[in-house]
């Protein structure tokens, strides 16, 4: 630190980096411990960047990045949708069903891709900008899934009717992208979702967490 820098400028940055270098977030002590200050110091930090949506906890109480970090810049929430696009309409077009891409948002997953089939009669309409409880529909539980480690095989999630009467979903989290809790997922007006669906799901979520990296 020299006299012309702020240090609890720096502090707070230290800390949205340390957050954004762990996928299960961190305790106010364990930030404690790495930053070398007291648990005081750390909660003012994390107040702060919470109210500006930087920063989220979770039921837990564990700190983890959150969704304003994308807002800093103009350009990075299109980037994340522009690189996820292909996948998700190479998933639509293989499935014949509508494939979108969900973040967490505070206690919600925001749907912030979304792309419809071209070839089909019919298919459910869902938007970019839909919030839903993570704990309803196969988007949310697929990201809650994977942040308690219950996923397992076959690496996706299913629900039918949570979300909208008469249809189902599969989908499955992003592995391995640093400071992003998400999914890839389909909805489809089916009683059930075969497995080459979920399957398929698995390797979209793939392509879209390596296009993120």
């Amino acid at each position: 630190m020299t006299a012309e820098t702020s240090q609890t400028l720096d502090r707070g940055l230290r800390v949205l980096k340390l957050l954004a270098d762990t996928d299960h977030g961190l305790t106010v002590t364990e930030l404690s411990n790495k930053l070398g200050v007291n648990r005081t110091v750390v909660y003012r930090l994390l107040a702060t960047l919470e109210q500006h949506a930087l920063v989220r906890r979770d039921l837990g109480g564990r700190a983890r990045v959150g969704l304003g970090v994308l807002r800093l810049g103009r350009q990075v929430h299109p980037l994340v949708r522009e690189a996820a696009l292909p996948a998700l309409r190479s998933l639509a077009e293989d499935i014949g069903a509508t494939a979108h891409l969900t973040l967490v948002d505070g206690a919600e997953a925001l749907a912030v891709a979304v792309v419809e089939p071209t070839w089909t009669d019919y298919h459910v309409a869902y938007r970019a900008g839909f919030r839903h409880p993570l704990d309803r529909g196969a988007a949310g539980r697929a990201i809650l899934a994977a942040r308690q480690g219950a996923l397992g095989d076959p690496g996706y999630t299913l629900t039918h009717g949570e979300l909208e009467a008469g249809a189902s979903g599969a989908a499955a989290p992003l592995v391995g992208v640093t400071g992003i809790e998400g999914s890839v997922g389909v909805v489809m007006l089916a009683d059930s979702v075969p497995e080459r669906v979920g399957l398929r799901v698995v390797d979209a979520a793939r392509e879209v967490a390596d296009a993120l990296r």
